[in-house]
């Protein structure tokens, strides 16, 4: 069975008309390396494109929650151990840390 993509729309994203190419304003290039490390280059609509860019935001996302985490983890670590230096020097009181 053959498959047939059409627009929602009811558009075509190029077509000549009057000796002119007519394209779409949401037809659009995309250049770069998908999350499994495939190159793409190629010309498709900016609606279909939609859901790779949301997983590719998506794991930035994460990523980057993950490194806020692991700088809060460092700073909670340092902060710990200037506490315990200051109390061994024995002239700073700190109670409620």
């Amino acid at each position: 069975m053959d498959t047939v993509i059409t627009c929602p729309l009811g558009s075509e994203c190029e077509e000549i008309k009057d000796n002119k190419l007519h394209r779409c304003r949401w037809f659009i290039k995309m250049r770069g390396t998908d999350a499994q490390g495939q190159a793409h280059d190629e010309w498709d609509c900016a609606m279909s494109w939609q859901p790779i860019l949301q997983l590719e935001v998506a794991m930035t996302n994460r990523q980057t929650a993950s490194s806020v985490q692991s700088m809060r983890n460092a700073n909670d670590s340092r902060q710990h151990e200037a506490i315990q230096a200051l109390r061994s020097t024995g002239n700073v009181r700190i109670d409620k840390l």
